[in-house]
Order: structure tokens, then sequence, then C-alpha cells
């Protein structure tokens, strides 16, 4: 492409001079980190990005993701050469209400994901280019700037492992080897030779260059756009804070505004005010609106033993069947989640990720914000390793479905490291999230379907061992709902129960009321949100509270209880059974029991509640 249009020294210049002015009008931010890296994003801008800012939701965009997102300033001088926004709201960078934020987030058209949490723009960026490659087909490259400081992160090393496997050659990644991190040198400096060994086992493609040289930064993404068969790293050797003596190449600047801008700004040649015509995507038709779902679930007999994750699974192909923009994601346990299901019948559409559950939420992520449907199942326990990335994902607004199989002791005799136990805790804070956990097959199937359509964050929690099917398949169970399953006037103490602790509620309660002790018994298979509406009025009218789960006792089903009733009833008794010690090996109705969450446990605690 043409890159003679525009003088890119200058432009170069003016990013910088912009990131100087933007954060110092804010009087924070990074402009060291984004002066760096202004020449890489001129030659970028101005002679290879394809783009058309008036519709950022074109299929055939170019993507460009800021994993260094502390230099976020010199996006918005990007965005401002490019006549995405004008200067006033340049200075509006890190203000209340500004869309500018000290790392980028959606809120802006043109950001498809969050970053800031360093590690996670590459991954995300292989995500968005195996999309390209195997699901929308469009020739679009993903850019990614990466800074060297990141490049100690073990997610960035799953992200080369997964795209050199893959062979993305439609992902470059730009890494900005200013030498500097945030408190002194990083780990290799300048030695791009040490970098370049490592990439290269991966299977990638290497150009090292100075990244201060124009010529040679456009020579290094000519290669990249020409490289048929790999990913692309470019090794771009450059100086922290360039062009400014007073801070270039010099540490204790990081993160911090220039300490005399206006010299800075002289410095750097002053303000200008050149415009960029980027180069507009070659593929241009916009892509069709999501699908009806009219999706014809699995049924379960009523009486029958089935595990939710074979209602998990059996839904989940089914959502293909009616659903052709669905995609489901693998940590390499398919066959134990019964994605296997959905894999045997979309296999298009089905993606191993392997055993590396951060490059799986992260390819989830990439691919929702072009337009995919993502469910990502593992063990629950197995997700605890993607939390960041799924706390990053809520910042950006991503929608994504998570299964998590293999929950609480109920696995049985794998012991405690298969047992998610922390899981409901972990999602539960996550904005925007929703919580649900089945207790049978055909409400895990409908639940599974409703997951489709639901914005944000939603976790269904799947057992291993059978639990008895007691709804009819064609029952609907919304999210933030709940079934009371027994119920009379006279009832004395509320059970509320999920998952695999229900049918151990239903057995407990006809017990107890063989000993005079009625007891209401309430599916609260919506975690969040929860019924607070059913959960207050059983609590005041039975007067005490009962919470059984397989879960450790802090976060999950027992504390959203509490968080319904929120002190409005202090008279109510309340009791929360949950798994309290460290499992080991044993049988399900053995770990049920050690962990006294079964029905024997459950008789006893309420009627000590009644006593």
């Amino acid at each position: 492409m043409d890159t003679h249009t525009v003088d890119l020294a200058e432009l170069a210049q003016q990013l910088r001079t912009d990131a100087v002015r933007c954060s110092s009008r804010a009087g924070s931010g990074h402009p060291t980190s984004s002066m760096s890296a202004a020449d890489l994003m001129a030659v970028l801008l101005a002679g290879h990005f394809r783009y058309d800012f008036a519709e950022p939701k074109l299929p055939g965009n170019d993507r460009l993701i800021f994993s260094k997102g502390h230099a976020s300033p010199l996006l918005y001088a990007m965005l401002r050469a490019a006549g995405a926004i004008d200067e006033t709201e340049l200075l509006t960078y890190r203000r209340l209400g500004s869309s500018l934020e000290g790392h980028p987030t959606p809120r802006l058209p043109w950001v498809d994901v969050a970053t800031g949490s360093l590690g996670q723009g590459l991954p995300i960026g292989s995500g968005m280019a195996l999309a390209g490659r195997h699901l929308a087909r469009v020739p679009y490259r993903v850019w990614v700037l990466c800074g060297d400081g990141e490049m100690a992160e073990g997610s960035m090393w799953e992200a080369f492992a997964a795209a050199g496997y893959e062979g993305l050659n439609n992902l470059t990644a730009i890494i900005d080897v200013n030498r500097l991190g945030q408190r002194g040198p990083t780990r290799f400096e300048w030695d791009t030779d040490a970098y370049a060994r490592q990439i290269r086992a991966f299977g990638w493609n290497v150009v090292d260059i100075d990244g201060h040289d124009t010529d040679q930064i456009d020579r290094a993404y000519t290669a990249a756009e020409e490289t048929p068969d790999r990913p692309t790293a470019i090794l771009a050797r450059t100086k922290k804070g360039r062009g400014v003596a007073a801070v270039e190449d010099r540490e204790g600047a990081h993160g911090k505004p220039l300490p005399a801008p206006d010299d800075a700004i002289a410095e750097l040649g002053g303000p200008r005010d050149l415009r960029v015509q980027v180069a507009e995507p070659d593929f241009r038709e916009p892509r069709p609106g999501p699908p009806g779902r009219a999706v014809e679930l699995p049924p379960f007999d009523i009486g029958s033993k089935v595990a939710t994750r074979d209602g998990f699974g059996r839904a989940l192909a089914a959502v293909g069947d009616a659903s052709p923009d669905v995609v489901v994601l693998d940590g390499e346990v398919a066959d134990s989640t019964r994605a296997k299901h959905f894999a045997e019948a979309h296999p298009d559409r089905f993606f191993e990720c392997y055993i590396a559950e951060q490059q799986m939420i992260a390819n989830a992520v990439g691919m929702q914000a072009l337009g995919w449907v993502p469910y990502a199942a593992t063990f629950a326990a197995f997700l605890t390793r993607a939390h960041d990335f799924l706390r990053m994902a809520a910042i950006g607004g991503a929608d994504l479905r998570l299964a998590g199989s293999h929950a609480g002791v109920s696995i049985g005799r794998d012991g405690p490291s298969q047992m998610g136990l922390e899981d409901l805790a972990m999602l539960r804070p996550i904005w925007r999230s929703v919580v649900l956990y089945p207790c049978d097959a055909n409400q895990c199937a409908h639940l599974t379907a409703t997951m489709a359509d639901l914005p944000g964050i939603s976790y269904l929690r799947t057992t291993r061992s059978e639990t008895p099917v007691i709804y009819r398949p064609d029952e609907v169970f919304p999210v933030g709902g709940s079934r009371t399953l027994v119920s009379s006037s006279h009832d004395r103490v509320t059970i509320v129960a999920a998952g695999v602790t229900v049918s151990e509620a239903l057995e407990a309660s006809e017990r107890l009321a063989d000993l005079g002790v009625p007891a209401r018994v309430i599916d609260a298979y919506s975690i969040k949100p929860v019924d607070a509406s059913t959960l207050r009025q059983a609590a005041a009218e039975t007067g005490r509270v009962l919470t059984v789960e397989d879960h450790w006792p802090a976060g999950g089903l027992g504390d959203a209880v509490l968080d319904a009733l929120g002190g409005r009833l202090p008279e109510v008794r309340f009791n929360k059974l949950a798994v309290r010690g460290m499992p080991a090996s044993a049988s399900p109705a053995e770990q049920l029991a050690a962990a006294a969450i079964d029905a024997d446990a459950i008789v006893n605690a309420a009627q000590r509640l009644v006593a």
C-alpha cells in the first residue's frame, strides 16, 4: 500500500504530541509508553490498516487491539488523525463522562475489547483471527500492539502457541520493545534475539526492526501481509519517551504526564493537524442479523436419572442446529463436559483450545466481539485459571456463555483437585453475570438454550453425578426464577437448595413431614439473579431458612439467599449447610454425607432450627 501520501515522520510526531497533550491535560496517563510506539502506529494507520471508521462493525474491517492498553493516548491520537474524534474530545481524556478512558473499552465504537490487564490482547487477537479464518472466512487482518513487559505473561505464550499451531497468517503481533517496564528494565531489555528464538519456536514468522525507522516498519508490515502460512511477530526496538530528551529511555517516567509538557510539545515540533485517509476494507458486505432460535430440546423422562452435564451437551447440539452463529470452545474435556455432542453435530463451529483455559476464554471474547455466540466449557474448577479474562470481558461488555462441569464434591472419587467449589463465588461478583445451577436434565436443557440470548457473562453449573429428572421437558425456567417444590400453610422451615442438593432436600422434606416438621423446599436454580421475592415470602411465612449447597460456604447459594433477605426479617432464623472440610476421594454419596449436605444432614439441621 502507498505510505507516501502523508509524511510519516510528521504523523508520528503528531501522535506523540497529542499523547503528551491529552495526558498532561488529564494530569495522568502513560505518554512515554505511547511515544515509543508512535512510528509503528503512524505507518500502520497511513499505509496498512484497512478500516471504515463510519462503519466499525463491517465484517471486512481490519482489527487493531492495544494489548498494552495503558498506551491509550496513542490510540486516541490515532483516532484524531483518522478523523474519528476531534481535538476537543481528545482533550477530555480520563475525565468524568469521557469515552476516552485510561485504558480502552468498547464504549468507543472503534474499540472491540477492553484491555489494560497485560497479556490479554494477543490471546484475544488470536481468537479474532481464528474467527476470520474458520468462521467468517473474510480476509481481514488482526493487528495487536504488545509491550515487551507483557511478554513475561504466560497467557502471551498460550497465544503464541495457539496461533502458531493454527497457522493464523492473518494475525500480526507488533511488539514494542522499549526496554523499560513500570519500575525498571524488562527481562531481556533490547535483546530481541532472545524474544525471536522463543517466538520462532512456536511456528511464527519473526521480523526484527528498528521501531523508529519508518521504511523498516513499512517493509515489516508488508512481509507480514505476504507471509502465507503463519502469523508474524514484529520485534521493534524503540525508546520509551522517544522525542523528548527529559524522558527518552529514562527510568522513573512510566505512568506519569511529562514534567514540562509545553517544553516537550515544543521539542516535538508543536501541535499539528494532519489527517490520514485510512484505506477502506476490500470486503464490505454487512453480516446478516442473528437468526431466530426455534430450538427443539431433547426430552428426558421424569423419574429417570440423568446427569445435568448430559442435558447440557445434548441441548447445546440442538441450539447449534437452530443457530448458525453459535460456536463452542473446549478446554480438552469435551467428553466430560458433554460438549462432544456439539462437536459431532457441528464440527466446523467447534474449537479445541486444548488445556489452555485463558486462551479458550480469550478466543470466546474475540469471537463475540465479531458477532458470534460462543459457549466455552470446561471443568468448573479450571475456570479459575481464566478469572482475569472473565473480569476484563465484563469490563468490555462481552457476551459469553460458560459451562462448568464436575462441580462440587458430588463428582466422587477424583478428589478435590477436580471439584469446583469456588466457582459460584468467582462468578457471582462479575458485572452483569448470570449464574444458573440446574438440578435435572430438562431444566438444564432449557437454561442452556436460554443462555444463547443472554447479555453479559452467563454461567451454567453442571454435575457429573446423575440426578433424578423431576421436571417435564416442556417446562420453562426464567432467569431470576425459582421453583417451590413442596409447600403448605403449616411449613415451619424453608429449605433452599440447588443442583445436586435439590433431590436431597426433597428426601429430607418427606422425612421431616413424618417427624411432624413440615418443610418447604425451594429449587433456587437461578443463583444470580436470585428470586428474592419468593425467598422473602417463604422466610416470612416459615420463620426459618436452611440453605444447602455443594460449594464452599463463602460466596455461593447461602450468601445469595442472605443477600436477598437483606436484613429485612431479623426475626428469621438462618443456617447454611455447605462444604466446610477439605474433601478426599470417596463415592458421591459418601462425599455428600462427609460434607454434611445430604438428606440426613438436612433433617438434623432443620430439626435444630425449629427446636
